[in-house]
């Protein structure tokens, strides 16, 4: 009787196959164990020496090198701002800024103490090397102070007499990315009617109080403004092959406005912006030369258009892959992002014509400086990071009144009339970073001739390559945040001993060097003997343009 024989190996059991897995894994388990902690600290100092750390105000970037990719990936630290409504409805100089921007950064020393924790719980050699904060803050200033670099090259120094090579192609957006925006104005801020702020062409509406060109200007009115500028620039073409540079009129500012008091999805808050870049891409230019001849005027900080993965916050515009090569122009930018490029704020002053500038400079020479030093502003008691508290102490008791405090949480900003003429009486004006390191107060400062106390380098530093000359004691006191943090210096007594002549020679360049460039003109504005800060902008733009093939 044949028997048949199977070939086939003899299955086994499920309790056999799980002590060999376990077997093996166990093995597995004590190789690994036992590798020496030399090579556990190479493979580590391998990641490190390919990686840096990056940081603007109290955000933390942490940012690795790939041989794929031309840029650093880069991770950053922070947490979605929490809900708060002012107290004050002030606009923006008291820099207590709209709720879309509040809340809590995690700060680079928390995140690094953080991961000296962790360290040490496997090996000390790694909390050797994480604990050397002091030379990866210096290593992320060189990272931003090499991209500044790059940015001034890009500057312009011939005067552009005539408009021939030097098309400005504005793109005819349909009307949801802009203009629509502006109608949606009475349902941004729930308790204040922002349409009156974006009248005017988005200077909003006049202070006569102050004279020829001043209106009540927000913070987030960049985008009309420039826009309005931008139409009416002389060497505007309306042939795309006529065209050097390309203007992308999309107000992203205040499409993110719009939702920061609604509970709606991220697809929702993204929508738009996915919208424009399909929409660009069946144009023929785009692709001319993959965008780089494009910009976007952006009048939010760079932080609200990078949404990541663990928030919900703001959109992930800046984070498409479309949107690397383009300009990005902000009011706060991203600090090692080469094309993320800082502009002024807008300020209350929009002169028509050279004479509006000259009369205002000689209104800020001959200002009596009642004050010695000046601040408006208001306490972050939720922050214990802020420095705000100390120098709110400080200046108020000091025994002679040579520190005046507006306390802005009271309501006494509103009116930006008290914050101008708090300003041209005052010789100092303490500049703290607020939710984020830039600070509009910073412009009406400098506007008013009264001199800029800074106490971290990416206020403004690291922000403005265009509009601020590199030598910062031309106009500007430098005070290091921690040495006030640890109240190892008391600024008011500072400030006391720089010498009168030295304020003056200070107060005169901020007037005749700086002021022009730092101010937008009105919608129809024509200067001759100055460029204004939307004039310095677009020269310099055309010179980057310009050199696209050494890009």
């Amino acid at each position: 009787m044949a028997v048949s024989v199977s070939r086939k190996k003899p299955r086994l059991s499920k309790k056999i196959q799980c002590n060999e897995l376990g077997f093996f894994y166990s093995f597995l388990e004590k190789i690994l164990f036992r590798l020496p902690a030399a090579v556990l600290l190479l493979v580590f100092i391998y990641i490190w020496s390919s990686s840096t750390t990056v940081f603007s105000g109290n955000v933390v970037h942490f940012c690795v090198t790939s041989r794929k990719l031309n840029n650093l990936y880069c991770l950053s630290a922070g947490t979605q701002p929490n809900f708060q409504i002012p107290v004050s409805l002030v606009n923006d100089t008291s820099d207590v800024k709209e709720v879309a921007d509040s809340g809590n950064r995690i700060r680079f020393e928390q995140v690094v103490d953080a991961t000296e924790a962790t360290a040490s719980d496997s090996k000390s050699s790694i909390l050797a090397v994480m604990s050397s904060k002091n030379e990866t803050v210096e290593y992320a200033y060189m990272d931003v102070e090499e991209q500044l670099k790059t940015q001034r090259s890009w500057i312009s120094i011939s005067s552009h007499s005539t408009c021939e090579g030097r098309g400005i192609y504005v793109y005819e957006l349909p009307s949801k990315f802009n203009k629509d925006l502006l109608v949606q104005c009475d349902g941004m801020i729930p308790w204040l009617n922002f349409c009156k702020f974006l009248s005017n062409e988005g200077l909003g509406e006049p202070i006569y109080k102050l004279g020829r060109g001043w209106y009540h200007t927000h913070q987030y009115s960049l985008e009309p403004i420039f826009h309005a500028r931008a139409l009416n620039h002389p060497c505007r073409v309306y042939n795309q092959d006529e065209a050097k540079l390309f203007y992308v009129p999309y107000y992203g500012g205040l499409d993110i406005l719009r939702w920061h008091f609604k509970n709606v999805s991220n697809d929702v808050k993204d929508a738009m912006a996915l919208d424009l870049v399909r929409w660009l891409e069946a144009q023929t230019p785009w692709y001319r030369n993959l965008g780089k001849d494009h910009v976007f005027v952006l009048g939010k900080i760079s932080w609200d258009f990078r949404r990541n993965d663990k928030s919900s916050w703001g959109t992930r515009l800046l984070e498409l892959d479309e949107m690397q090569n383009p300009v990005k122009l902000l009011i706060e930018r991203q600090p090692w992002q080469v094309n993320d490029i800082g502009i002024p704020h807008p300020t209350y002053f929009h002169p028509h014509e050279d004479d509006d500038i000259i009369t205002w400079q000689l209104k800020v020479i001959k200002s009596e400086r009642e004050n010695l030093v000046s601040f408006a502003g208001a306490d972050r008691p939720d922050s214990p990071e802020s420095i705000r508290s100390v120098l709110i102490e400080q200046c108020t008791s000091t025994s002679n009144g040579e520190c005046k405090f507006l306390n802005c949480s009271s309501g006494q900003c509103d009116k930006p009339e008290s914050i101008i003429e708090l300003f041209m009486s005052s010789e100092f004006c303490l500049q703290p970073p607020g939710d984020s390191p830039t600070r509009k107060s910073v412009f009406d400062s400098l506007v008013s001739g009264c001199i800029p106390v800074l106490f971290d380098p990416m206020t403004v530093y690291y922000q403005y390559p265009w509009h601020f000359q590199e030598d910062r004691d031309k106009y500007s006191v430098f005070i290091d945040k921690e040495d006030v943090r640890k109240k190892s210096v008391n600024v008011v007594e500072r400030l006391m001993k720089i010498p009168e002549r030295e304020r003056e020679n200070m107060r005169r360049f901020i007037a005749y060097e700086l002021l022009p460039g730092l101010v937008y003109g009105d919608q129809n504005a024509k200067f001759d003997k100055f460029q204004d800060a939307f004039s310095v902008t677009i020269n310099n733009l055309l010179e980057r343009v310009s050199r696209l093939n050494e890009l």
